[in-house]
């Protein structure tokens, strides 16, 4: 295999891999990596927001080194094979004449910098997309029981890493309708299901709350032309960089001139349309549409082999983008130089505000499961994100998180607070402030569902019921209980507080895994520009939470 890279493509691959895992030991986690190295903190088959592929990858690292370099160590290799795959994917006899020209390309697009060495969901989503393509290239050659195998391992690997990675097999099926019938794409199919059935039994045991959220729950607002659509496009142009013309350019003009090459245009142009799409009903964030970087790469390449125009634009754009882009990624590590306070700036100092004030107690962050996991990654304390209805779910909405805290004195940091015991100022110059709880008691996941009937709403009197997922009873007495009326887009417009009784007067607690059924008479409203209406609750005189199963209204 290693006689198929020429030796100067082999020290291009040495220099970049050198580079990240330089880059990865000396940058500060952003966000999205503390979360998920939360994740992997407790593996399991799934987790809210993504399949498990990236925790198993960051606990896997972080058994061979230590710090943010072990967290990220999977990165930095899958960064390098995502580029020695694309080399193999590429056939034309003419590219040992242009190996800087390939690495050129794949240096001038902004993301494959980053998941060259972030960790993140989309770091495996770029690696098995071209593992798959190069395996299906070989399927489409000679199919066999051993290929079929190995594709059905790598589409279940795809899915692992990241939901939408279902587009580029669709789309690949769709450019080779001929798969239908052919004896081994069932098998690597019938494979993939039988590798992905953990995950399916995770969905099923945790009531499919991951496809939920991405199909149904995701925050959304009304359209706007330009965050929506034209954000779009502007989307497609930042993932390319200043070579975008020229690479646009060469995918409109390639050709599926085998099923290879068709099944790039299929990938390139599906995921480009259904995102395209997508932009009428929600705003496209830029790594969702990452992925198109494999198959375009790879067409965009083939093209300037035999272009010397483009070829030389892609070098002298492809160079500027470079530059620009080095300069970033030392403004990562060292602050003055980049233009914005940016998530890798900052944490450990923000973490070591709050932990030489406060020891080492627990932290409840009210509404925020981006800060919750840095300040644990940094800190070593327990941390939790307490969500309310105003904010979404996430993992610690599921998750033992929550018993962590319970019973416990801890620290509870809220941009609500206007004062308190102790205050903190983030990189950007937000003042926070925390306050002490002695005990913190909170039942964030108490689930109510509206008994009435819609055409009961205006009815004097209407009913509820709290389910207790809880091992203890649930005094009644320590919940409030609102209506909480939503806009179409299930947006809080306001939350009506309502006085609730037990319909068992006698009742002064809600059973362990048990509902309990309440009335209250209709609170005096208005549903004019009402969506969706839902019961939510207040424990502990805490801001109201994300309970209620939704009711449609209009």
């Amino acid at each position: 295999m290693i006689q198929k890279f020429p030796a100067q493509f082999l020290y291009f691959i040495i220099a970049i891999f050198v580079l990240n895992i330089l880059q990865a030991a000396t940058t500060e986690l952003i966000f999205d990596e503390a979360y998920y190295w939360y994740y992997a903190s407790d593996l399991a088959w799934g987790y809210f927001d993504h399949p498990p592929m990236v925790a198993f990858l960051i606990s896997l690292g972080s058994s061979f080194l230590e710090g943010e370099l072990g967290i990220r160590l999977l990165s930095c290799l899958m960064g390098v094979g995502t580029l020695m795959i694309l080399w193999l994917l590429i056939d034309d006899p003419k590219k040992k004449d242009y190996i800087p020209h390939f690495f050129i390309l794949l240096l001038s697009m902004t993301l494959v910098h980053a998941y060259g060495f972030l960790l993140l969901p989309d770091t495996p989503l770029l690696f098995f997309t071209a593992l798959f393509l190069l395996i299906y290239k070989q399927f489409i050659k000679v199919p066999s029981f051993l290929i079929s195998l190995l594709l059905g391992v790598v589409m279940a690997a795809l899915m692992y890493s990241k939901y939408h990675a279902f587009l580029v097999i669709l789309f690949v099926l769709l450019s080779n309708l001929k798969l239908l019938k052919n004896k081994f794409a069932w098998l690597a199919v019938l494979i993939s299901l039988l590798c992905y059935l953990p995950h399916f039994l995770w969905l099923y045991d945790n009531d499919f709350v991951s496809i939920k959220y991405h199909l149904f729950e995701r925050p959304n607002r009304p359209y706007e032309f330009f965050d929506f659509s034209l954000g779009y496009f502007l989307n497609l142009l930042a993932i390319f960089g200043l070579c975008f013309p020229w690479i646009y350019h060469a995918l409109l003009k390639s050709r599926g001139k085998d099923l290879f090459n068709r099944a790039m245009l299929f990938v390139s142009y599906g995921i480009l349309l259904f995102f395209f799409l997508s932009s009428f009903q929600r705003r496209v964030q830029t790594q969702w549409i990452i992925v198109i970087c494999i198959p375009v790469a790879v067409l965009t390449y083939q093209f300037i082999l035999h272009n010397a125009n483009s070829r030389k634009w892609i070098v002298r754009l492809g160079l500027a983008n470079i530059a620009i882009l080095l300069f970033l990624r030392i403004g990562l590590v060292y602050e003055p130089l980049f233009p914005v306070v940016y998530e890798t700036h900052g944490n450990k100092t923000w973490v070591g505000k709050i932990t030489s004030q406060i020891g080492d107690i627990p932290v409840v962050f009210e509404n925020s499961y981006r800060m919750a996991p840095m300040f644990a990654y940094y800190s070593g304390n327990p941390s939790y994100s307490l969500n309310n209805v105003w904010y979404r779910e996430n993992q610690y909405s599921i998750d033992e998180s929550e018993e962590n805290m319970r019973g416990k004195k801890v620290l509870y940091v809220s941009k609500y607070l206007k004062a308190g015991d102790m205050s903190f100022t983030m990189p950007d110059s937000t003042l926070l402030y925390g306050v002490y709880m002695t005990p913190f008691e909170s039942f964030r996941k108490l689930k109510t569902t509206v008994s009435f009937p819609l055409e009961e709403i205006n009815d004097s009197t209407l009913s509820f019921s709290v389910y207790n997922p809880y091992s203890f009873d649930v005094p009644i007495h320590t919940l409030k209980f609102g209506l909480c009326l939503l806009d179409r887009y299930k947006r809080v417009i306001k939350i009506v507080p309502i006085e609730a009784q037990p319909k068992d007067m006698s009742q002064k607690s809600v059973a362990p895994l048990a509902s309990e059924e309440f009335t209250c008479k209709r609170p005096t409203m208005s549903l004019e520009n009402v969506g969706y209406i839902k019961i939510v609750i207040s424990e502990n005189s805490l801001r109201w939470g994300l309970n209620g199963e939704k009711l449609k209204v209009d």
